[in-house]
């Protein structure tokens, strides 16, 4: 059974940083393209960074760029997602995403249950 659980959501003050992190189980961790999506209240999700299931590129949403860094861990099923300079336009809950063999922004089959980031301003 494919589980994906965040961790790491919190409160923090605009310009702090957070680290979120998603631990999978049930898959072959190394064969799977890994993602962050966020969602903001009333809006879609939507796409933040992700990682084909290689990790020989890494994508970045516009917005994101040069503030998050998405890195993984094949060793111990973890993707975790750095964010600095943390604005209220961040505030959201994050997912984790993951399908096999995925490249570019696709999104893939599963998701976690998502962790909540508020940034207050």
């Amino acid at each position: 059974q494919v589980q994906l659980v965040e961790s790491g959501g919190g409160l923090v003050q605009a310009g702090g940083s957070l680290r979120l992190s998603c631990v999978a189980s049930g898959f072959t961790f190394g064969v799977y393209g890994l993602r962050w999506f966020r969602q903001a209240l009333g809006k879609e999700r939507e796409f933040v960074a992700g990682s084909d299931w290689d990790g020989i590129s890494t994508h970045y949403a516009e917005f994101v760029r040069g503030r998050f860094t998405l890195s993984r861990d094949d060793a111990k099923n973890t993707v975790e997602l750095q964010m600095n300079s943390l604005t209220s336009e961040d505030t959201g809950v994050y997912y984790c995403n993951a399908g096999p063999y995925l490249r570019g922004i696709i999104e893939g089959n599963y998701w976690g249950q998502g962790t909540q980031v508020t940034v207050s301003s």
